[in-house]
C-alpha cells in the first residue's frame, strides 16, 4: 500500500504514475476546482506514507473496527453502558454532535471563497471540503452505530415513513442531502486526478475510453452547476447545524438550565461559524507539520482575523440568554456542571478571542494553532455538555460513564478518519503545490 501510494496512487485505477494535471483537465472553471494548482502528495512528499505515527493511528483504527464489529454482532448492551435512562452517550455527544460541528469548515470556507468570491482563500477549500466529506460520512456512520436497529436506518429515505413534525427527521434529511452535495463537490477533484490516466487492467481495459469520456463529461457539466451546489450546501449546513440544537431545545425537563434555552439552535449555528474557520486553520497547520510543508501563514493569519467577531457574537448571545432566563446564578454553584460550563466558555471562547485579536500572535504558527485548537476544544466540549453532561433523565438512579469499548470505538473512528485523509491527499490533488505555498 505504501509503495503504490508513494508512486502516485496508481493502484486506484492502475493509471500511470505521472500525477501532473493534464492539459485536458478543465481545472479552475468550477466550484470543485480552485485557482491554485493542487497536486497529489504521492511521489512528491518529503514524508513517506507510512511513518511510526501512522502505524499507531492504523492500529487504533483497527481496534475501533473490532469494537464496531462486536457492536453490530452482539448489540449495544455488549459494548456500552447505555440503559433506559441514558439511551445515548459519547457516541452522540462526540462522534455525531461534535462531528457535525467540526465539519463546518466545508461550508464556511466554500461560502468565503466562492460565494463571497475571495480568491485568497481558495487554497483552503479543498482540504476543508475533504475534511467535511470524511466528517459527515462518519457522522452518518455514528448515527447508525448508535441505533438499536441500525439495519432500519434506510427508513428515513421512504416517503411513507416521513414525519415532517420531527426535528430529528429534518436533521437526518439535511445531513443526508448535504453529504450527497459534498460528494458532488468533490467529483471535479476526482476528474482532475484521473482524466487522461484511466488504464484498467486486462479485459477491463475496454472500459478505459468510456470511463475517461464520462470523467470529461462530468468535469464539463459540473462546472455549470457547481455554484448551485455550493449555495445549496451552505443553506443545508446552516439548517442542520441549528436544528441539531433543536433536538435538546424541545426537551426542557431533560437538559440542565445552563444549556437549555429556546435559542439553542442559534447558539449551535453561531458556534459552527467560528469553529468552521478555526477547524480550517487547525487542519491546515496540522497537515503542514505532518507532511513537512511550509505553513500557509499568508492565508491563515488573515482568516484568523474573522474569528474574534464570531466568538464575540456567540459569547454575547450566551450571556444575554443566561441573564434573560435568570439562569446565571447557576454559574456560581459548586458542581461539575458549572465547572464544565466555565471551562467551555473560558478556554473555548474568551481566551482564544483575546489571542486571535493579537496581531503579533496571529502571525506565529504556534500561537495560531493553539488558538484554533482552543475553539475546537470549546465547541466539542459544548456539544458534549449539551448531550451528555447536562442531560438529566427523569428517573436516573446513577450517572452515565462510558465503557472502555465506547471510548475505543470513538478513538478508532477518529483514527480511521485521519488515515483516510492521509490516503486521499496522497492520491488526489487536494493540497496546493509547495512552490505556491512558498512563493505566495
Amino acid at each position: 500500500m505504501s509503495e503504490s501510494l508513494h508512486r502516485g496512487g496508481a493502484a486506484v485505477l492502475n493509471g500511470p504514475t505521472d500525477t501532473t494535471p493534464p492539459a485536458t483537465a478543465d481545472a479552475g472553471k468550477n466550484g470543485g476546482h480552485d485557482h491554485h494548482e493542487a497536486l497529489p502528495l504521492a511521489g512528491r512528499s518529503a514524508v513517506p506514507f507510512w511513518t511510526p505515527g501512522v502505524v499507531v493511528v492504523a492500529v487504533l483504527a483497527a481496534c475501533g473496527l473490532a469494537v464496531l464489529a462486536a457492536r453490530l454482532v452482539f448489540g449495544l448492551e455488549a459494548v456500552t453502558n447505555f440503559d433506559d435512562q441514558f439511551p445515548w452517550g459519547i457516541w452522540i455527544g462526540i462522534d455525531v454532535a461534535s462531528g457535525v460541528a467540526l465539519a463546518a469548515g466545508g461550508f464556511t470556507m466554500a461560502f468565503i471563497a466562492h460565494v463571497l468570491n475571495n480568491e485568497r482563500y481558495h487554497v483552503l477549500v479543498r482540504p476543508a471540503l475533504l475534511t467535511a466529506a470524511i466528517g459527515y460520512t462518519f457522522v452518518g456512520l455514528g448515527v447508525a452505530i448508535d441505533l438499536g436497529r441500525y439495519y432500519s436506518i434506510w427508513h428515513v429515505m421512504m416517503p411513507s415513513m416521513w414525519q415532517g413534525n420531527s426535528v430529528l427527521f429534518e436533521v437526518g434529511m439535511c445531513v443526508m442531502i448535504y453529504l450527497t452535495v459534498l460528494y458532488i463537490e468533490f467529483l471535479p477533484i476526482v476528474c482532475e486526478r484521473f482524466i487522461g490516466r484511466v488504464n484498467l487492467p486486462g479485459v477491463l481495459g475496454k472500459l478505459n475510453g468510456f470511463i475517461d469520456g464520462l470523467l470529461r463529461f462530468l468535469d464539463r457539466t459540473l462546472g455549470r452547476f457547481m455554484s448551485f451546489f455550493i449555495i445549496t450546501g451552505v443553506v443545508l449546513s446552516c439548517a442542520h447545524q441549528s436544528s441539531l440544537g433543536s433536538l435538546m431545545a424541545i426537551a426542557p425537563s431533560k437538559l440542565y438550565p445552563l444549556w437549555h434555552t429556546p435559542v439553542l439552535p442559534l447558539l449551535f449555528l453561531l458556534s459552527a461559524f467560528s469553529v468552521g474557520l478555526s477547524m480550517a486553520i487547525f487542519e491546515s497547520i496540522l497537515a503542514s507539520r505532518s507532511f513537512k510543508r511550509p505553513i500557509e501563514m499568508h492565508v491563515l493569519s488573515p482568516l484568523a482575523r474573522m474569528i474574534p467577531l464570531l466568538l464575540v457574537l456567540y459569547f454575547a448571545a450566551k450571556v444575554i440568554d443566561l441573564i434573560n432566563r435568570d439562569a446565571w446564578p447557576l454559574l456560581f454553584q459548586a458542581n461539575v456542571r458549572a465547572v464544565m460550563f466555565w471551562i467551555e466558555l473560558g478556554v473555548g471562547v474568551i481566551l482564544p478571542t483575546f489571542l486571535f485579536l493579537s496581531h503579533r500572535l496571529r502571525r506565529r504558527p504556534g500561537w495560531l494553532f493553539a488558538s484554533a485548537a482552543m475553539v475546537v476544544f470549546g465547541v466539542v466540549l459544548n456539544r458534549f455538555n449539551v448531550f451528555v453532561t447536562g442531560y438529566t433523565p427523569p428517573y436516573a438512579t446513577e450517572r452515565y460513564f462510558p465503557a472502555w469499548t465506547e471510548v475505543m470505538l470513538t478513538v478508532g473512528m477518529i483514527s480511521l478518519m485521519v488515515l483516510l485523509y492521509r490516503i486521499w491527499v496522497f492520491v488526489f490533488p487536494v493540497l496546493p503545490a509547495e512552490e505556491e505555498v512558498e512563493h505566495a
